[in-house]
């Protein structure tokens, strides 16, 4: 690279830079004027107008009326566009696929989801295309359209985006990614599911308030999402948060990953099934045992089940009280299907964490239920969407 071609280099890392800053600024803080942009930035007002500019022809941002006046003539404020362009968002559980479309904001537009069980990757690869194809027929008119795709999955994920391994969909190294940007030719996000459900808690949720998070996605599965100092943890090659594998009971019954005895065979959805299977229940012949008869039916008064939830709430404190005990978090959030489970889990769950936690990790814990359920992962994943969409936008043009 010569001097000349160098200098333009730098020219364009310093503008996408101060033009990222801007946007930040303006997001985070709208409406505000483009001087308090200036003064905030550290930027000249010069360079803030020119930005300003590009991102209102980008429609990344709009002009609103006068703001309060300092003493002069009132400002124009400025606000960030959420209506620009709009997200797609995919939780693509074992037994469900729930499908979310969202504005630039987060907000939810319209939701989407299929129950199922038992699906091969064929049955579940052509569900999904049918959700998809629903919430992009319902989008609203935008200037972008449709700014991505993500997915989130229950199994490991590497950083490139493939599937190693999910277990519990018996699927392994399956790059959907791939498959989905061949028939949209759209940006496509695929990510752990837990590691999704921490980020959605952390941007929309009970978690906005806290640095340091364990999210558990309590489903058929298990897994583990880790927000530390304020960021997702994904670890070396994206593999972090497999704590549903964790052993709590040596030489305990197999596993679908190949090991025994571990938490999700105790605490998961598919352990309440099985144990409430054993049990002589009044479910009519032709209605499937899941989660929703169980809730039921414990709604009803049914002591059984009753017992059962809190025996899954006590599970669920000893795989936590580990948790705690190694990350010494400020707040853990229980999330997935399960959540809507918390008047019988959360008493059990607790009890068994005050007991056993240390006592020094327990000062300032917050235990908390996730209040968007099962909506996490798909706000997480529809967020990373955004975040790429408009970290595309602050390159200069002639780079995008």
């Amino acid at each position: 690279m010569n001097m000349k071609e160098n200098r333009t280099w730098n020219h364009h890392v310093v503008k996408e830079g101060n033009k990222s800053l801007v946007m930040e600024m303006i997001k985070n803080e709208s409406p505000i004027s483009r001087a308090a942009v200036a003064s905030q930035t550290g930027l000249n007002k010069g360079t803030v107008s020119s930005l300003v500019a590009d991102l209102m022809d980008d429609h990344l941002i709009y002009e609103s009326g006068p703001g309060v006046s300092s003493g002069g003539r009132r400002p124009v404020m400025l606000l960030f566009n959420g209506s620009a362009g709009h997200s797609i968002g995919i939780d693509l559980g074992v037994n469900y696929l729930l499908g979310i479309l969202t504005d630039l904001e987060g907000n939810i537009i319209e939701k989407k989801e299929l129950n199922f069980k038992n699906h091969s990757y064929e049955e579940i690869e052509k569900k999904l295309f049918e959700v998809i194809d629903l919430l992009t027929s319902i989008a609203p008119p935008s200037p972008h359209g449709i700014i991505g795709i993500g997915v989130g999955v229950p199994g490991i994920v590497d950083t490139n985006g493939s599937i190693l391994l999910a277990p519990n969909l018996n699927w392994k190294n399956v790059n959907l990614k791939t498959v989905i940007e061949t028939k949209y030719r759209l940006p496509v996000i695929i990510e752990n599911e837990a590691n999704a459900g921490a980020y959605g808690e952390k941007q929309f949720g009970v978690g906005q308030e806290s640095e340091n998070i364990i999210y558990v996605s309590a489903g058929i599965g298990i897994g583990v999402g880790l927000i530390l100092n304020g960021s997702l943890y994904k670890g070396a090659n994206g593999f972090s948060g497999e704590l549903g594998h964790m052993t709590i009971q040596v030489d305990g019954p197999v596993c679908r990953c190949g090991n025994q005895g571990c938490w999700e065979l105790y605490a998961s959805e598919q352990a309440l099934i099985a144990k409430a299977a054993q049990l002589n229940l009044p479910v009519p012949a032709k209605q499937e045992l899941e989660l929703t008869t169980l809730i039921s039916l414990a709604e009803n008064g049914n002591q059984e089940i009753i017992t059962l939830f809190e025996e899954v709430g006590d599970l669920l404190g000893v795989g936590i009280n580990n948790i705690i005990n190694t990350f010494n978090p400020q707040q853990v959030i229980i999330g997935n299907r399960l959540a809507s489970s918390n008047r019988w889990l959360e008493e059990s769950l607790n009890k068994r964490v005050s007991k056993q936690a240390l006592w020094f990790q327990q000062n300032d814990l917050q235990i908390s239920f996730s209040e968007l359920s099962t909506l996490s992962a798909a706000l997480g994943v529809s967020a990373f969407s955004i975040e790429n969409f408009i970290s595309v936008r602050m390159q200069p043009k002639s780079f995008v």
